[in-house]
């Protein structure tokens, strides 16, 4: 295996892995902001029960995404000298303002989040969650303008020539605000909302299965229920978007992501289907023009297929990306779906009612990470073979210092660390949802707990 082929498969893994942590980290964020306020507001204490057991599940995760996020600064010198070179100007901006408005909000705010219990007034420890929420949404922010200012370079000129060229900024909120970055910025923030509503109902979901804290449980699954409702709902749109984007500024990306070939012509939209690239066939379950009245609300509408650009110019991995692409469709028409049963059963009455259905969300917990991962896949290699899309190709980008044996011998180690990694975070995870809302929070602090007297002295 050659080298570009080996240091883009290190690299694909441990962003991978990483990506599983930080989408949960900005969910819990809003979910323990919501419980917050609510206990703050109806001085229940079952919230603040809630907002403290959430807390102990966002710190394991945030310290389990922190540590696997270092590794990928130091992948761009040793694997991707050359890139890191050639947009070094673009990242350093990006990942400075992170620093500034994100690293620094959050990270001065976590102390308060998770040892200010009983120590600093609700309103001040609710302020440091918002605080904490808000530093993680705008992390997300520079990363992901970082990324899209590779799908669509903007606000720069290229300085030298060959293997000295590079990209200044000629004006930084050009490329900030680069014709990709918000869509994508609304997208990731989205599937991050999800990632952490959707765990919130699995677990409370596995509490009211196995008749353990059955109110709590019940008060934590609806607000997350329609928190879910709501973002998946509005997916939607920001999807839509992005596809406009896509065909606009990325027309190669968009033809492989929907298998369409012909040069100019009307493009059908695949429910799911398997792309033959040889003889340039797809067969699967389509609507005929679908992608076209998609893009210009007309079923005949041309659209640009893989057969405009040249050979070396188009995604090698074509049913790749199409599948990709579209298990990350089908599973947000599937929490569509499952989380507007349950707001009808909610309307009903019967919400609670349906063993089944609460097994479905227990299980569901990992469908926003698929999704996440698909569409970052799809994302990624489509945008090949661009590692800055038009400018710099990936074959261009590897460090030519580096060789094959190193990259598998590094790519095993961190194969071998970050199982063990993931072994101790489901170990962890597991003992903190066994444990329960009710038990001490590892700070010596005790959440309060439902009971007889409890019922008596309240409001």
């Amino acid at each position: 295996m050659d080298i570009e082929t080996l240091a883009r498969i290190q690299f694909a893994f441990t962003i991978s892995f990483h990506y599983i942590f930080p989408p949960l980290t900005i969910g819990l964020g809003l979910m323990m902001v919501i419980f917050e306020s609510i206990y703050i507001r109806t001085h229940n204490k079952l919230y603040e029960t809630l907002a403290r057991f959430w807390t102990k599940i966002f710190a394991l995760i945030f310290g389990i995404g922190v540590v696997t996020g270092i590794v990928m600064e130091f992948e761009f010198g040793t694997n991707w000298a050359a890139y890191s070179r050639y947009v070094g100007d673009v990242f350093g901006s990006a990942l400075a303002a992170e620093g500034i408005f994100a690293f620094a909000l959050e990270s001065g705010f976590l102390g308060v989040l998770l040892f200010g219990w009983n120590r600093v007034k609700p309103w001040v420890h609710l302020l440091s969650t918002i605080g904490v929420f808000l530093g993680s949404l705008f992390s997300a922010i520079w990363i992901v303008v970082a990324n899209s200012w590779q799908q669509t370079p903007a606000g720069y000129h290229i300085v030298g020539e060959g293997i000295n060229a590079r990209a200044e900024i000629t004006g930084f909120w050009a490329m900030v605000f680069n014709p990709s970055s918000v869509d994508r910025v609304t997208h990731v923030w989205l599937g991050a909302l999800l990632a952490g509503a959707f765990i919130v109902l699995s677990v409370h979901a596995y509490y009211l299965l196995k008749g353990k804290h059955i109110e709590i449980s019940k008060k934590a699954f609806k607000i997350a229920l329609v928190v879910a409702t709501i973002f998946s709902l509005v997916q939607l749109f920001t999807g839509h978007n992005s596809a406009e984007g896509v065909a606009q500024y990325q027309p190669a990306k968009l033809a492989t992501l929907e298998g369409h070939f012909e040069k100019s012509g009307p493009a059908d939209m695949y429910l799911f289907g398997w792309v033959d690239k040889e003889n340039q066939e797809v067969t699967g379950l389509k609507i005929p023009g679908g992608l076209s009245f998609l893009l210009e609300y007309d079923f005949n509408a041309p659209v640009t297929g893989l057969n405009a650009f040249p050979e070396d110019e188009r995604p090698s991995a074509v049913n790749a990306v199409f599948q990709f692409y579209h298990i990350m469709i089908a599973i947000g028409m599937f929490m569509i779906g499952l989380t507007l049963f349950a707001v009808f059963l909610w309307w009903r009455g019967r919400l609670f009612d349906k063993r089944w259905l609460l097994w479905a969300f227990v299980i569901s917990v990992i469908l926003p990470q698929i999704a996440n991962q698909t569409g970052w896949f799809a994302a990624e290699m489509g945008r090949q073979p661009w590692v800055v899309y038009g400018l710099l190709r990936t074959s261009e980008a590897f460090s030519q210092a580096v060789s094959a044996n190193q990259i598998v011998f590094s790519l095993i180690l961190f194969f071998v660390v970050y199982a063990l990694l993931f072994l101790l975070f489901i170990y962890l995870l597991n003992k903190k949802i066994k444990q329960g809302p009710y038990s001490k929070d590892g700070l010596g602090n005790q959440p309060y707990e439902k009971n007889t007297a409890n019922i008596l002295t309240e409001n």
